[in-house]
């Protein structure tokens, strides 16, 4: 399953891909220098790894999703948590329809 990949080599990742370190670091909100040590070995955090996998593996297009979005779902989650599960239920089945 997709969700497991470990992502221990960005760098391989990269390269099938066929990006240049300023493509594909810059999708994931990371400088090209920094996502070079990355590259180099340097230990990457895991917001960052869940980042490399969403953008690179899953293929899942951040450029849409704005703060206040991620607000208003957080905030429907805590406030009424009943109408966010089946939302929730809805959207994955959309997704498993694609």
């Amino acid at each position: 399953m997709k969700l497991f990949i470990e992502i221990s080599n960005p760098g391989e990742i990269r390269r099938k891909l066929g990006l240049i370190q300023s493509d594909f670091w810059s999708k994931v909100g990371v400088s090209q220098s920094v996502g070079s040590r990355y590259e180099s070995g340097r230990n990457m955090p895991l917001p960052v790894r869940g980042l490399v996998r969403l953008v690179h593996i899953e293929r899942v297009d951040l450029a849409p999703i704005r703060k206040d979005d991620l607000i208003v779902a957080d905030l429907l989650k805590k406030r009424n948590p009943d109408l966010y599960k089946r939302l929730k239920v809805s959207a994955d089945k959309i997704m498993n329809k694609l």
